[in-house]
């Protein structure tokens, strides 16, 4: 697929702070690209340079072939931008503000059916100052969406939001996604961001610590699997820790948890069946999301 965003060391300095050291990444058209990291990394400045909404220190930025500062006025056609910080007049109702963001452009989206599918119908005539927190994210995210745009940049999506409403919101982004919109989505939400993003970057401290999909970055930090059963009866810890493919064990009351490589599930399960054990209650964890990215970037996500 074509590049339709392409970022080359970009670096962007507040004072004697690094926001923003020599971050690349290409972002293809048609899929989701999520970006992730800790807290002050360096998430929002990098899409907000990328929106042409600041003025980088140095690097190239290309988005749909334009440049965010030399061609910003042909590129508001074709960008749609949800900021944390977005703000409206406080009298402005909600049916006011999406026929008016509308009219900004050649071929918008049908705004009435934006205002519903984000559960805001009812809000038509509420004034914005009057919304609560939530309405006010979901009036932001119709409102980047109106224009029809080729690319949304989405950051912090879902703050603020109740858990149903959070996932209707996912499925109205699936939907533009399939419509051929490509997206950039900021999030600290790991569900969100394994659900969907086809691709992830890792930023830390204004850095590009991995981009993967989101399986692969769980693969790429070699995280080992654990498997938690009861033992039917007694079982002595050597009898697993000597295995080569085991590199641990412990003990949660009657449960036993053994961390071991890919193969450590079939060379436990054939230990226990040669000393006649049935393992109880058995599963098996899988590396997450969310280790991954303490692992491969030494934090956790933003607290929100």
């Amino acid at each position: 697929m074509p590049a339709v965003i392409e970022v080359h060391d970009l670096h962007k300095r507040y004072a004697d702070k690094v926001a923003v050291e020599d971050v690349s990444l290409t972002v293809q058209e048609g899929e989701i690209f999520g970006i992730l990291g800790p807290n002050g990394a360096g998430k929002t400045t990098s899409v907000e340079c990328i929106a042409g909404l600041r003025t980088p220190d140095r690097g190239t930025i290309t988005v749909c072939g334009l440049d965010p500062h030399r061609d910003r006025a042909e590129l508001t056609r074709r960008l749609g931008v949800q900021l944390q910080a977005g703000r409206l007049p406080d009298r402005l109702r909600v049916a006011e503000a999406l026929e008016l963001y509308a009219s900004f452009y050649p071929a918008p989206a049908d705004w009435r059916g934006l205002m519903h599918g984000l559960g805001l119908a009812d809000k038509a005539r509420t004034a914005y100052g009057k919304l609560s927190g939530g309405q006010k994210q979901r009036l932001s995210i119709a409102l980047a969406l109106v224009g029809n745009p080729r690319v949304a940049i989405l950051d912090e999506l879902t703050t603020g939001l109740d858990p149903q409403a959070r996932r209707d919101t996912w499925e109205l982004i699936e939907g533009v996604r399939a419509s051929g919109v490509t997206i950039v989505l900021v999030t600290h939400f790991m569900e969100e961001a394994e659900r969907l993003c086809d691709r992830l970057a890792l930023i830390d401290a204004g850095r590009v610590v991995a981009v993967d999909t989101p399986a692969g970055l769980t693969e790429r930090a070699r995280i080992e699997q654990r498997i938690c059963f009861r033992p039917s009866r007694p079982i002595e810890d050597h009898l697993l820790t000597s295995l080569p493919d085991v590199s641990g064990l412990t003990r949660r009351g009657e449960l036993v948890v053994v961390s071991g490589n890919d193969n450590a599930l079939n060379a436990v399960t054939t230990v226990l069946a040669r000393n006649r054990i049935v393992a109880e209650r058995l599963r098996v964890e899988q590396a997450s999301l969310e280790e991954a990215f303490v692992q491969l970037t030494g934090g956790r996500p933003d607290p929100r």
